[in-house]
């Protein structure tokens, strides 16, 4: 695909028909079509292949927090087995905390999943802005429904009132007295955009700047015109959106709230763990004893069943130190701001992101 930049809209008409060796009256042969077609590929945006299922899943694990969680789970399995071994019990109730703390998890990663799962759905709107026919001009005759995929750079296409626009295009010739185009999907402008032919300097200018340009998704609302295919499929304005978005959701950076979430966890891991060691260490004398001769410690005795004993009591300390229903509570009301944003159209992608779009100060 060739990278190098045509600045068509500083360009006049005649220049950009010699570029591609069009004629504005007959349009590229179908020689010239296949030539291009190998050159530019088809007019279309490129399919980015979605997370596999166990990568989404994984990536809700992917949490201080979270680990911490699974770990308190484990010791709690691992007392509760215990415990059930010592006095014969084996009743599920032994295993309520564990299965509780597992459960939680589980309904944590699954809105994580469906959120992200549902994101991704809606990234392919993208794709139904695009135009499904154009009527082209190919070798003298008009083609009143030529799939808008087999578009090339070069092609004549005439625009009318209604049509969307099929690829990025140079407006060659006007129809009608004025030209208006609906382009706020990709600028913003509330209000539709007067176009013309004359060419527009300097090269270097902002999209709304372009105004002999019609770009692919945009709508005709008034007028008449005929155009010169500029820019195809990936290479078009929406194809560097999609590429933008796709870039965007392969960046690793955390958010704000995760940040804090990581931190907490550290810090509680820390506190927990210190705790822990001092309650397990101000019990040393119900396991080790020793006596004094002459000054000096001799006859050590240990038991390994009371030190067992009390390590338990300060692990149990610790899972129940340990905030169960954080995450829960984390995602359920991310999960419920995401669903207002949904209402107002507008798409998020990863659920910690509705917090990130809170601390937003000022949107340029």
């Amino acid at each position: 695909m060739d990278k190098r930049p045509f600045p068509a809209w500083s360009w006049s008409v005649e220049q950009c028909l010699k570029e591609y060796n069009a004629k504005l009256d007959k349009g590229l042969s179908s020689y010239q079509v296949e030539k291009q077609r190998e050159k530019y590929g088809w007019n279309e945006l490129a399919k980015e292949k979605g997370k596999p299922l166990l990568r989404l899943v994984l990536e809700q694990f992917d949490d201080m927090l979270v680990k911490i969680l699974l770990v308190a789970a484990f010791i709690s399995f691992i007392l509760a087995y215990m415990h059930g071994s010592e006095s014969e019990e084996s009743g599920f109730e032994a295993y309520v905390e564990p299965f509780v703390i597992v459960l939680i998890l589980v309904l944590n990663a699954i809105v994580g999943v469906w959120q992200e799962t549902n994101a991704e759905k809606a990234l392919e709107a993208l794709k139904e802005m695009q135009c499904e026919s154009g009527k082209v001009l190919r070798d003298g005759y008009i083609v009143p429904d030529l799939p808008a995929r087999e578009l090339v750079p070069g092609d004549i296409v005439e625009l009318q009132v209604g049509d969307k626009v099929p690829a990025d295009m140079r407006i060659a010739a006007l129809k009608t007295s004025t030209l208006r185009l609906e382009q706020s999907a990709l600028t913003g402008e509330a209000m539709p955009v007067l176009k013309g032919t004359s060419p527009i300097f300097p090269e270097e200018c902002e999209l709304q700047a372009k105004e002999n340009m019609v770009f692919a998704g945009t709508t005709v609302v008034n007028g008449s015109c005929v155009c010169i295919v500029v820019c195809t499929g990936m290479n078009t304005e929406i194809g560097k959106i999609q590429k933008q978005i796709h870039e965007a959701s392969l960046e690793e950076s955390d958010t704000p709230l995760k940040k804090k979430l990581d931190e907490f966890g550290s810090r509680l891991t820390a506190a927990i763990g210190l705790v822990c060691l001092i309650v397990w260490l101000i019990n040393y004398k119900n396991f080790l004893s020793w006596d004094m001769v002459d000054g000096w410690p001799a006859n050590l005795r240990f038991s390994f069943e009371k030190c067992t004993y009390y390590f338990k009591i300060a692990v149990a300390l610790a899972v129940a130190a340990i905030p169960e229903g954080l995450p829960a509570v984390i995602t359920t009301s991310l999960a419920l701001g995401t669903r207002k944003m949904a209402q107002k159209n507008a798409i998020v992608r990863k659920l910690p992101s509705v917090e990130t779009l809170g601390c937003t100060t000022v949107i340029c």
